[in-house]
């Protein structure tokens, strides 16, 4: 065997379709593009969205708000369920997610102040809320932002 007698296995190529070279082929005269209208003409493709001069959908439908690129969407965590922890123990985001309170993280935790925490924890969080980081340090714990 020699590298230049290797062919595909049978069946397993095809031949190129050339439109447009004689009635002989199966695709003369009309090259593929059925008779006449739009399709068929020279450099006739429509637009994505096109609905033959009618008034586009993404026209018709009104449009609303605003969504900036910058925005970033935190994972919402209060200070009420973070007294399931023992005193003295880090919680970090690795803590938070095995303990199940966030299953993704998106862009960060914010620690918010609702409900009480009896416990002194040294919590690690992209972002406090200022009543929280009173709460939290109030009750004997340490905050730090990541």
């Amino acid at each position: 065997m020699q590298l230049n007698t290797i062919k595909p296995a049978a069946g397993a190529t095809r031949d190129r379709k050339r439109i447009g070279r004689g009635p002989g082929s199966g695709h003369g005269k009309t090259a593929t593009k059925g008779h006449k209208g739009q399709k068929a003409r020279s450099g006739g493709s429509i637009k994505p969205g096109f609905e033959g001069g009618q008034m586009p959908m993404q026209r018709r439908l009104p449009k609303r708000g605003f969504e900036p690129l910058s925005r970033k969407e935190y994972v919402v965590i209060n200070i009420s369920q973070l007294d399931i922890f023992d005193n003295g123990t880090v919680v970090d985001p690795s803590v938070i997610i095995a303990h199940g309170l966030a299953s993704n993280l998106r862009d960060g935790i914010k620690v918010l102040a609702k409900g009480q925490i009896t416990k002194s924890l040294t919590v690690k969080a992209h972002k406090f809320s200022a009543a929280a980081k009173e709460l939290i340090i109030a009750a004997g714990g340490s905050v730090e932002e990541i």
